[in-house]
């Protein structure tokens, strides 16, 4: 588990965060790889609409700091490729594909 990411659960979620496990995840578009990394997967306790979590990291392009994603285990996010997936499209929409 990435340092960082129980806290960014815990903070965007309002909830106590436990770690389950790791998840390496693929997303592409045709032939080309639009995300690789880990994802971690957390059980949260004091959220009301899920029971867990899924988050990551990536950097932000042109600064040493990181960008965090915290997505709730919501239908139809019930795995860690949705919720990458999920986390892409929502970027796309806002037109902010870099992560920042």
């Amino acid at each position: 588990m990435e340092t960082g990411l129980i806290e960014a659960v815990e903070r965007l979620h309002h909830c106590r965060a436990s770690f389950l496990e790791d998840v390496a995840v693929v997303e592409k578009f045709g032939d080309e790889t639009v995300w690789s990394g880990i994802v971690s997967i957390f059980l949260i306790k004091g959220n009301t609409q899920a029971d867990k979590c899924y988050a990551w990291s990536s950097p932000i392009e042109g600064s040493t700091k990181r960008r965090y994603y915290a997505v709730l285990h919501i239908p139809p996010i019930d795995s860690p490729e949705k919720a990458v997936r999920a986390s892409i499209v929502q970027e796309h929409k806002r037109g902010n594909g870099n992560g920042e």
